[in-house]
């Protein structure tokens, strides 16, 4: 009779980069903030306080999309990696393990910058 021996338990690890601990639900777009100017187009050092948050960012992830009414998943025009433009008071901001992120629609969204 032969005897089995038990496998031991894979390994997994906890150390996720932000970018695929975060995943959004339904129409939902993950969207990294690009980082505010420091300096002014004439040379002007700006304090904290003084820089206006940034309408550009990169997405980092994207839900499965708008459950239709047929039940299928309607799909994105943009897709993970785009730079792109938002409104003003686009999304929720959130902080996750030190980095800041913005969870939005699509329909907040203006535009792709391309190139």
């Amino acid at each position: 009779m032969a005897t089995r021996t038990k496998a031991a338990p894979k390994k997994t690890t906890t150390t996720k980069s932000a970018k695929t601990a975060i995943r959004p639900i339904g129409d939902q777009i993950l969207v990294k903030r690009v980082e505010a100017e420091e300096v002014t187009a004439g040379g002007i050092l700006l304090p904290e306080s003084a820089k206006e948050k940034p309408k550009e960012g990169i997405i980092i992830a994207l839900g499965e999309g708008k459950t239709l009414e047929n039940g299928e998943r309607s799909t994105f025009a943009v897709k993970a990696g785009d730079h792109v433009l938002f409104t003003s008071y686009a999304g929720t901001d959130i902080k996750y393990a030190g980095q800041e992120y913005l969870i939005m629609r699509e329909s907040d969204m203006l535009a792709v910058i391309e190139g």
